[in-house]
């Protein structure tokens, strides 16, 4: 029985079949990954597969989508023309890992229907102690009139059109050589305690029409989310923009912000890019409680502007040396959110998460998260139903092994859906079974699926999801054996496994973890 202070009375809610689920992955001084120095071979493998490991825990509560920490003050994870490799990946500023880890991750990503968007920290540098530590490659070297010392840091100003030029080429070689799902902005803003930031030239040159300094200063952040969402677009229609803007938008009528927020404090206009059309997901960090949440968590939602907002929860305030928050305070956010609408929920950071800190790794898997959900479409970047998959078959390829195929098409992902019900109602979460294949087939342990139906349907880039092929039986439905199903006849906690090729090349089925 769960503990007293655990205990979250909620309206039932059905699962939703479409939810976004995301975690921030920090590789700042390898915090979520790496923690493993790539100096080797053997170490480069390790460093790999301790990625690998923390996809499948994430693949495994059925969260859908990865926000990866791609630059990370002022350098990269990825061979860039412009800046240095970080320090995370060797234990030294500019030295080559030996692999490409942006390219890795975006692969083993995709093999396991994960989305990866590449979290991209805009408008701080580096701190002034490790400056000389970055080399020569460094944007301080390269184009010191855009850097500011504030506090302990460099940061480029945002009211300098060379801050635009500069965060766009960044993200350009980003979007146009690697097939990630996302651009997201970390600190797309200006940083705390502005009101010392030495800005006053650039605001007396460049201010116009009796501007503000507030204004003058929203607007050169608004400029730089605008050049980078319409040349992101441009490219790769696809690629969704993102930010993770302070968790309060601005003061409410009946609760202050305590002068904390995202438009005043910071200058981050983040409710008016929803508006122009300039954003398609906001993350807000809302790492609060209480009615520092709920009531800004509404907010948030009630200003979509038909895009989404995906409120960002601070799981690690679970954790004993931080806050040691019950379960419960958690437990009670989600609920909320899912009761009001808002597109899905986002954690910080992955590691409190995977380290199951209070149980919420499992409260997730088997309750929350309890079936998959494909991720909200974008109907405002194309509202347009692709054609249903071709070819669609079932066969048995050996004595334990059953496949459903079809024929791929470019840029086409799949999902494929089970029931004892014909025909299979693909409306319902608890019928998704495999979601975002990326390639063309899904094989699974045909004992484990006698009596199934499936249905098979094709998803493109924008979450656009095609009619469903029925496919009548699987190759093993004329046995007998009654399935291990819900009530409702949906084959809860994946009774059908997926059967993946080991490395000596025989089939081996991957269960669930329990």
């Amino acid at each position: 029985m769960a503990a007293a202070e655990d205990a979250v009375p909620v309206l039932w809610q059905a699962a939703p079949k479409h939810e976004l689920r995301a975690v921030w992955v920090t590789t700042l001084n390898g915090l979520d990954w790496p923690r493993t120095r790539a100096t080797s071979h053997f170490t480069r493998q390790l460093q790999q597969q301790e990625l690998c490991q923390l996809f499948d825990q994430l693949k495994a509560a059925n969260i859908n989508t990865v926000l990866l920490q791609t630059r990370v003050r002022g350098s990269v994870i990825y061979p860039s023309k412009i800046e240095p490799w970080d320090i995370c990946l060797t234990g030294q500023y500019g030295t080559d890992p030996g692999y490409d880890p942006l390219a890795f991750a975006i692969d083993e990503a995709h093999k396991r229907g994960l989305e990866l968007h590449a979290w991209v920290v805009t408008i701080p540098c580096f701190k002034i102690a490790v400056a000389k530590q970055m080399g020569n490659r460094t944007v301080l070297r390269r184009h010191p009139e855009l850097c500011v010392r504030h506090g302990d840091q460099y940061y480029l100003d945002p009211g300098l059109p060379g801050t635009a030029d500069y965060l766009s080429e960044v993200c350009k070689e980003i979007v146009q050589n690697y097939d990630v799902d996302g651009i997201h902005f970390d600190y797309i803003r200006y940083p705390e305690n502005a009101s010392s930031f030495a800005d006053a030239k650039t605001y007396k040159r460049y201010a116009v029409g009796g501007q503000s300094k507030a204004q003058w200063r929203r607007d050169n952040i608004t400029r730089i989310v605008r050049r980078i969402y319409n040349e992101t677009h441009a490219a790769k229609p696809w690629v969704k923009v993102s930010s993770s803007p302070v968790g309060k938008y601005a003061d409410l009528p009946r609760y202050s912000s305590r002068g904390w927020n995202a438009r005043d404090a910071v200058y981050q206009d983040a409710i008016g890019w929803l508006r122009a059309g300039i954003h398609d997901i906001l993350f807000p960090m809302m790492y609060f409680d209480g009615n520092h949440f709920y009531p800004f968590a509404a907010d948030w939602q009630e200003q979509t502007a038909g895009r989404q907002v995906a409120p960002g929860l601070g799981i690690y305030f679970l954790h004993p040396q931080e806050k040691n928050w019950p379960l419960s305070a958690i437990k009670r956010q989600l609920y909320y959110l899912r009761h009001v609408g808002t597109a899905g929920q986002c954690y910080f950071r992955s590691k409190f998460l995977t380290d199951n800190v209070k149980g919420l790794y499992n409260f997730l898997r088997d309750d929350f998260y309890a079936y998959p959900a494909l991720v909200p479409p974008s109907p405002w970047l194309r509202d347009e139903t692709p054609l249903a998959p071709s070819n669609v078959r079932a066969a048995v390829v050996s004595d334990a092994v059953e496949e459903i195929a079809w024929d791929a098409a470019p840029n086409m992902r799949y999902n494929v859906y089970a029931s004892r019900q014909w025909p299979v109602d693909v409306s319902l979460a608890g019928n998704l079974l495999a979601s975002s294949l990326y390639g063309s087939s899904y094989r699974y342990d045909r004992f484990e699926a006698l009596g199934l139906y499936f249905a098979v349907t094709a998803m493109d880039r924008f979450g656009n999801e095609s009619a469903a092929v029925q496919v009548s039986e699987s190759a093993a439905a004329t046995t007998r054996q009654r399935l291990k199903l819900d009530a409702d006849g949906h084959v809860r906690g994946l009774v059908v496994r997926p059967v993946v090729k080991s490395k000596n090349n025989k089939k081996s089925g991957r269960k669930r973890k329990k």
